[in-house]
């Protein structure tokens, strides 16, 4: 399908579904392998180190915040479009999304990179570890503007159905990630042995090396042609609807990911093993998100799905394509974690030879395990309402559970009851039951369709072309 199409694709049979989601399924399968392979070079190099990663990776998720907002107005924008047969609003779209991502990226690095030793105060990082969490800041944040461009050509390309292009920029990154992880970072091939630096170094290299492919595919499709520029005048009319779907997503990462850098703080300041549980909490979530891969590819189908049949006016479709989807979700996660229960200590044994950081790591796992159905409901129906451009809602739900219960909670429990990590364990569990509920009732009863192109144009208005 090119970026001149003209034929509106509205497909959303269970086998339509598939057909999109096995592809994000085996690219979230590679983005995991990369964070996995960084946290088990990381471990045969200190336990320092792999907490410095673990730490490092959540900031890194900080610094894209804009780039996952972009992309989902992108997704939004495109998708709608292309259900709405209108292939040069869908191409135009696509332009103006890169493009503004990739300002959007390089004033990042620009402000952020200067204030790197303050921005690591404010992180509270154990003073063992400032050091390289400090060098480590540094190559991350010159990554952030190539990191942007490749997260939004992924959505553009998703948007697009063209769900094997990113496959495939994702299968490079991951070869290029585990080669520079073993090379530069344990001395593998020939090639100096860096440390935890090489680790850092080898995601700048990967990610570039998929920037580049995913541009050539890009180009292929029309979409960094000319005609995909949008003039200033289209700009205007066009980007308040971007906007409006990608600051609140953006908010709501903002939120999501420095909640997260709250919970590492509060795992990082325990009363007894706090290295060893924030060790643990970073092995942990590694093992924890193979699982909810299927999650996350499903969270992206739904979003793909539900912008083109809003595009399509299609609401009622819209809705039923979310549950179907939720549904499928719901029993493929439930049946290969189920199995998994009598072996976390092994699998946590892969990432860390630690024994008091693999306790922590089992720990972590078993209430995180018990949260999936919750964890599972919350990504598919937040996919679904990206794609509506309804992100007003996730803004409200996501923030309220994380800064309103889970981290209260989990420094009530962790440093006041329980005093250990169990106590932060728990408070997750809690608030992702929370937040499930909270979105199953917006889904079900709010009328979120009207967050879409159509709804968002004042009537009289001349359509976007």
């Amino acid at each position: 399908m090119s970026a001149h199409a003209t034929a509106p694709d509205i497909n959303s049979s269970n086998r339509d579904i598939w057909r999109l989601t096995w592809p994000q399924m085996l690219m979230m399968g590679f983005n995991f392998l990369i964070g996995f392979v960084d946290v088990y070079v990381a471990g045969r190099i200190s336990s320092e180190a792999q907490a410095a990663m673990g730490l490092l990776a959540q900031c890194l998720m900080l610094f894209l915040v804009l780039a996952v907002a972009v992309s989902g107005g992108a997704v939004a924008a495109v998708g709608q479009s292309l259900g709405a047969g209108r292939a040069r609003r869908a191409a135009r779209y696509s332009g103006l999304c890169l493009s503004s991502g990739l300002a959007l990226g390089l004033a990042f690095t620009a402000v952020c990179y200067p204030a790197r030793d303050f921005l690591l105060s404010l992180l509270r990082v154990p003073m063992e570890l400032r050091g390289v969490c400090f060098e480590l800041f540094g190559i991350f944040l010159l990554l952030v503007p190539g990191y942007y461009l490749f997260l939004i050509s992924n959505a553009v390309l998703r948007a697009y159905k063209l769900v094997l292009f990113p496959l495939w920029s994702m299968l490079l990154a991951t070869a290029l990630n585990a080669a520079g992880d073993f090379g530069l970072g344990l001395g593998y091939f020939g090639l100096p042995a860096l440390g935890v630096t090489g680790i850092a170094c080898s995601t700048f290299i990967s990610i570039t090396g998929a920037l580049i492919l995913n541009l050539f595919f890009l180009r292929r499709q029309g979409l960094l042609s000319r005609d995909a520029l949008p003039p200033p005048r289209w700009i205007a009319r066009a980007f308040p609807y971007i906007y409006k779907v990608a600051w609140p997503a953006g908010l709501m990462q903002v939120l999501w990911q420095s909640g997260y850098l709250v919970l590492f703080s509060i795992t990082a300041s325990l009363p007894v093993d706090n290295i060893a549980s924030l060790a643990g909490m970073t092995a942990g979530i590694r093992i924890e998100s193979a699982l909810f891969l299927p999650g996350m590819a499903f969270n992206l189908t739904a979003a793909i799905l539900i912008s083109h049949c809003l595009g399509a006016g299609r609401p009622g479709e819209a809705r039923r394509v979310g549950y179907r989807i939720l549904a499928i979700g719901l029993v493929l996660v439930t049946a290969v974690s189920l199995p998994l229960w009598p072996y976390l200590s092994e699998i946590a044994g892969i990432l860390t030879p630690d024994p008091a950081v693999r306790l922590r790591a089992v720990g972590y796992l078993r209430y995180n395990l018990a949260a999936i159905p919750f964890t599972m409901t919350s990504m598919i129906l937040a996919g679904s309402l990206n794609g509506a451009g309804a992100t007003r809602y996730n803004l409200a739900i996501f923030s309220l559970s994380i800064w309103g219960l889970r981290l209260p909670l989990a420094y009530l429990l962790g440093h006041v009851i329980f005093k250990d990590a169990d106590g932060v364990w728990l408070a997750m569990l809690l608030s992702q039951a929370a937040q499930a509920l909270s979105l199953l009732y917006v889904f079900h009863y709010k009328n979120w369709a009207r967050f879409g192109l159509a709804g968002a144009k004042p009537a009289g208005t001349p359509a976007l072309s």
